[in-house]
């Protein structure tokens, strides 16, 4: 693949955003950490290992339940594939990715329960290091060498991206080759003259692979490509030649493998899009707001980058950027459904304005004259020193205290229920609980019977799944499951239901074994502060 050269970037504005490319800077490549891609993109998988190894918490049953469930299924035959599997709207591509890696573990003979729970967010942590470097060639085409460096400080030390990009979500990698595909798209830049040919053909085969594994981020694409069209000269070849034929390819072995894995034709976009979009299938987990991604949910994983990303919005004036972030937005705010990581993939579009504002706070210490009439010291000014410490002292703790500490004890039961089992100490689990709040097969990896409580869509409405009539009446709900069920050897529940069912759980020879620790305060429900395992005493 072509490196293409650098070119200055001028946004949709009268005026020139500043000039903080530092390109007079003479710096010795054997001491430099960006004096070549190689380094930047070693320094950065080194950076994302440890950090996937630092995750240890719950976040959202998508990370398990959407990729890892769906590859153990795939490779060792047993697994649990939810509703959206059996109605066709999801696609294979992504968990295929795991199933790989987990037949390369079977046969190596490493399927053991720490590589079971690490070896995928180790897998996720080589493309998010792959979106590092490109998130640092985009900003370096758009604003130059300083804020190609000063947005990799702040991709790195955003406390949602560290929290979440290692995560296998299918949303993790979409936010992969979204970086990957802006770099391409010559519309990013004001001479296409200086990019190669081919680079709008790696645009749009990237952007049709992103749509694939999630249909939405066509949202994304939409407005990149209405761009592009604005900006090219050959519109119609554009269109026939190049949209239209990559397009289709991508849409056609996405559809081959889906056949292939489904066993029948299944069109997963038409699918994701009815039940999404024209159904409103996702309100039924909740909704929020229409204003709630603009007041909540995107200041929140911006943190306290949020007053830099603003300054930098307003220095740069690169409306071009600004304006995918508020589409995405918008867009997103329509549906009632919303969460965070539904907008991951312009959360580091964001931070590269911050990564401006932070380098212009550098550049305006190096532009002042020193006392021999030449530039001034290299030595940070105060207000970046301030900025550097600050950012670094509220997003380090909040990163490690999520990656760590809030939500980890439905993790940890499964690491200790994966142990019990190669011990043969478990027989059956049930999880009386909220549904898909743990990990299943693809954490404790053996082929024990065990059960949840569904909380699949219901086609008629007021009637409640079973993980609501548990949350509402656990005791009335237990005693009634308790007449027909097969005792199980453990069951697994959270504080506020075991205290709830203490009585019952004694009456039925249970005794309590082990507890471990989740969380300190209440997210969505009753607070859920440790998660407790009950074992029989029968048998």
């Amino acid at each position: 693949m072509k490196q293409r050269k650098h070119v200055a970037f001028a946004p949709l504005s009268t005026k020139k955003s500043p000039d903080l490319s530092n390109k007079d800077e003479i710096v010795p490549s054997k001491l430099c950490l960006f004096s070549s891609l190689k380094r930047i993109f070693v320094a950065c998988l080194a950076i994302r290992i440890v950090n996937a190894l630092l995750i240890q918490t719950y976040f959202n049953p998508d990370e398990h339940w959407q990729s890892l469930e769906v590859a153990h299924h795939i490779v060792f035959g047993y697994g649990h594939l939810t509703w959206e599997w059996k109605k066709g709207i999801r696609s294979f591509l992504h968990p295929l990715l795991f199933a790989s890696l987990y037949k390369v573990l079977a046969l190596l003979g490493l399927d053991t329960p720490w590589f079971m729970m690490h070896s995928p967010r180790m897998l996720q942590s080589i493309f998010s290091a792959v979106g590092d470097l490109y998130l640092f060639r985009l900003s370096d085409v758009l604003f130059g060498s300083t804020v190609a460096k000063w947005t990799l400080f702040c991709q790195l030390a955003n406390w949602f991206i560290f929290f979440c990009i290692n995560r296998t979500l299918s949303n993790c990698l979409e936010t992969v080759l979204t970086l990957v595909s802006l770099w391409y798209w010559p519309c990013m830049q004001v001479s296409s003259k200086k990019v190669p040919q081919d680079s709008r053909k790696w645009a749009l085969a990237l952007a049709a692979l992103a749509c694939a594994i999630r249909p939405t981020s066509a949202i994304i694409w939409l407005y990149v490509g209405f761009l592009e069209l604005l900006s090219t000269h050959g519109r119609l070849r554009f269109i026939a030649v190049e949209v239209i034929p990559i397009g289709f390819l991508v849409l056609g072995l996405t559809c081959l493998l889906d056949r292939l894995m489904y066993g029948s034709w299944i069109l997963v976009p038409l699918n994701f899009l009815k039940f999404n979009f024209l159904s409103s299938g996702g309100d039924y987990y909740g909704t929020h707001k229409w204003h709630w991604y603009f007041t909540q949910g995107f200041p929140v994983m911006l943190f306290t980058f949020t007053p830099f990303s603003i300054a930098g919005i307003i220095k740069s004036k690169n409306w071009k950027l600004f304006g995918l972030i508020t589409w995405v937005l918008g867009l997103y705010s329509v549906l009632g459904h919303k969460e965070f990581r539904f907008v991951l993939p312009v959360l580091p579009v964001a931070l590269i304005f911050s990564g401006f504002s932070l380098a212009a706070m550098e550049k305006s210490n190096s532009s002042r004259p020193g006392r021999n009439g030449s530039s001034s010291s290299r030595k940070w000014p105060l207000s970046l020193r301030f900025s550097v410490f600050f950012l670094l002292a509220t997003n380090i703790p909040m990163a490690l205290y999520m990656s760590l500490v809030h939500q980890r004890g439905t993790e940890d039961v499964m690491n200790y229920l994966s142990r019990e089992a190669i011990n043969e100490k478990v027989e059956s689990i049930f999880f009386l609980m909220p549904c898909h709040a743990t990990p299943y097969y693809s954490s404790l990896h053996q082929n024990l019977p065990m059960h949840f409580l569904d909380c699949s869509p219901r086609e008629e409405e007021g009637i409640l799944d079973e993980s609501d009539r548990f949350m509402k009446d656990p005791a009335g709900f237990v005693s009634e499951l308790a007449k027909n069920w097969s005792s199980p050897s453990h069951i697994v529940l959270f504080e506020p239901e075991e205290k709830k069912l203490r009585d019952f759980l004694t009456s039925h020879s249970f005794i309590q074994v082990r507890r471990f620790f989740h969380a300190h305060f209440k997210v969505d429900r009753d607070h859920q502060a440790s998660v407790v395992v009950y074992a029989s005493m029968i048998g």
